[in-house]
């Protein structure tokens, strides 16, 4: 008899443990049902259809959002050091459809992929390994730098004919929001998308100077500050905007001249500058091919290796003062 008590209590308990189980996995599934039913039924009230791939590809550029669920570690980061807004700004700059985390991840694959190759492959010389995955790693960054400053230079060369097209425009009788609109299909990108949005922006709702001085921000340039204060200070005051646009092309165009004529006197201090560079690197590598034991020295020694770091490092900064005593801003 009591052992039969054991078996049913034991029984009873088993069966209470699973009920409870049950309970609870049916608990969380509703739960997560009407979590769902509730997000369907936003997103309906919000007009948002279910988004699909093919959609979400199809997006316009202008509701384009970060998606937050890709490298949540690393938006957080890069939010916490202040170098998502920077990062994002750079490729939008640069003209690339890039997303930050990708991006970061990217660097981070090429980092680890550089330092492992240079590691096996290079045994001899191990210490190069975090060398070669910087350098490798920092390739997004350079490709993204380079990009934005060939975009901006298209920017500038092509931003005064388009001053005295809307110059024109506006004379034959256009709003200065059509002007804005013929410009894109008048000239080429960079230019053209940038007005291109400047419009979709305003003619969606956004006041013309909150366009403009998104656009002032996008595009890190004096001669684009110039036009959004012009615009800007004729929309208050009043005005002949077509005047002030002729002249401030006119400025603009004086500018390039002379930056030009600059170039051309400091052609010989840049270079004067990248002789001195080199002629280091030149006789590092004739001594290297001539007499290999004797720099050898550089590579295995600790003092080779400390002096090796110390004349790269002095070699560079030199470098970087000659490129600063000869570039002159106008």
């Amino acid at each position: 008899m009591p052992g039969s008590v054991k078996a049913m209590v034991l029984f009873a308990a088993i069966t209470g443990v699973c009920w409870m189980a049950i309970a609870a996995v049916w608990s969380l599934w509703s739960r997560g049902r009407r979590a769902s039913d509730l997000a369907s039924i936003r997103a309906r009230l919000a007009g948002v259809a279910d988004a699909s791939a093919k959609s979400a590809r199809q997006r316009p550029a202008l509701i384009q959002t970060e998606d937050l669920a890709t490298g949540k570690v690393v938006l957080k980061l890069l939010l916490r050091m202040r170098l998502k807004e920077r990062l994002s700004l750079a490729i939008e700059q640069a003209g690339l459809k890039w997303n930050v985390a990708r991006t970061i991840h990217a660097s981070l694959a090429l980092f680890l992929a550089a330092f492992a190759a240079a590691w096996y492959l290079v045994p001899l010389h191990r210490e190069a390994a975090p060398v070669a995955g910087a350098a490798a790693g920092a390739m997004p960054l350079w490709y993204i730098l380079r990009k934005r400053r060939a975009r901006l230079r298209k920017f500038e060369e092509q931003f005064p004919a388009a001053l005295e097209f809307l110059s024109r425009a506006m004379r034959a009788g256009h709003a200065f929001s059509v002007s804005l609109e013929m410009i894109h299909s008048e000239f080429q990108e960079p230019v053209a998308g940038e007005f291109k949005r400047v419009f979709d922006e305003q003619n969606l709702g956004m006041p013309l100077e909150a366009a403009l001085t998104k656009m002032g921000g996008r595009v890190p340039s004096m001669d684009v500050h110039f036009f959004v204060s012009a615009v800007l200070l004729q929309k208050r005051t009043g005005g002949n905007l077509a005047e002030v646009l002729d002249k401030l092309a006119s400025l603009i165009r004086k500018r390039f001249k002379l930056r030009g004529r600059i170039r051309a006197i400091s052609a010989h201090g840049r270079m004067t500058g990248a002789v001195l560079s080199l002629i280091p690197v030149v006789v590092g590598v004739m001594m290297c091919w001539v007499d290999p034991g004797y720099a050898h020295f550089f590579a295995t020694d600790d003092s080779g290796k400390t002096m090796l770091g110390a004349a790269i490092g002095l070699q560079l900064i030199g470098y970087g003062v000659i490129r600063n005593i000869v570039s002159i801003e106008v």
